[in-house]
C-alpha cells in the first residue's frame, strides 16, 4: 500500500510540470476562513488531465499485477454527465438528480459492456491529488485497482468558485466485468 501511495506521489511530482496552475482563490475560503489553494482548469483540454489520470492509474494498475485500462469515450461521456450532475445537486453521491444510477448513466452514454464501478469527488484538488485520496480509501482503491475493469472514463465539472466534480467510472467491454462498485 505505502508502495503505491509513493508511486502515486512520484507520478504526480512527474506530471506537476505539465500541469495547469494552482492559483490562491480569493472567492473560496477553507473551514478556518483562510482561501483556498484552487486548481484551476480553465484552458486545459480534457485530454490532457484524462491522460494524466489514465497514466498515473495505470502505474497503479501495473504495481498491483492487474492489467492496464484504456480510455473510453461513451464512459467519459457517462462521467461528464454525472460530474455536472453532482455540481447541480451540490454533493458528492453516485445517483443523478433523474433517480439515475451509474448503470443507468453509462447505458444512456451508449457503453454496451458492463459498469465496473466508480469513484467521485468533490473538492478543489488536482486529479493526481483526488487519485491519492481514492487511494487511501479501501473502496475506492478497489474501484481503481478491480482486474476485471478494462476501460475507463474520466472527467470533472469545476464551478466558478473552483470546486471540482471528479468522477471516474471503469468498465469491462462485453459485458466481462463482475460485481459494480461505486465508491465515494
Amino acid at each position: 500500500m505505502t508502495r503505491s501511495i509513493l508511486l502515486a506521489s512520484a507520478a504526480a511530482l512527474t506530471l506537476a510540470a505539465c500541469a495547469p496552475t494552482i492559483t490562491t482563490s480569493t472567492t473560496a475560503t477553507g473551514p478556518d476562513g483562510q482561501p483556498l489553494k484552487v486548481y484551476n482548469l480553465a484552458g486545459v483540454s480534457d485530454s490532457q488531465v484524462s491522460f494524466r489520470m489514465l497514466d498515473a492509474v495505470n502505474s497503479l494498475r501495473r504495481d498491483a499485477g492487474v492489467g492496464e485500462l484504456e480510455l473510453n469515450s461513451q464512459l467519459r461521456a457517462a462521467a461528464a454527465t454525472h460530474s455536472r450532475d453532482m455540481a447541480v445537486q451540490n454533493r458528492p453521491w453516485h445517483f443523478g438528480s433523474d433517480g439515475s444510477s451509474p448503470v443507468d448513466r453509462v447505458r444512456s452514454a451508449g457503453y454496451n459492456g458492463e459498469l465496473v464501478g466508480e469513484a467521485i469527488s468533490e473538492t478543489y484538488e488536482t486529479e493526481l491529488q483526488t487519485l491519492a485520496a481514492w487511494m487511501d480509501e479501501a473502496n475506492t482503491r478497489d474501484v481503481i485497482l478491480d482486474p476485471e475493469a478494462r476501460e475507463m472514463g474520466f472527467a470533472w465539472h469545476q464551478e466558478s468558485n473552483g470546486k471540482i466534480w471528479w468522477t471516474l467510472v471503469t468498465g469491462a467491454p462485453g459485458g466481462g466485468g463482475g460485481t459494480v462498485t461505486a465508491a465515494l
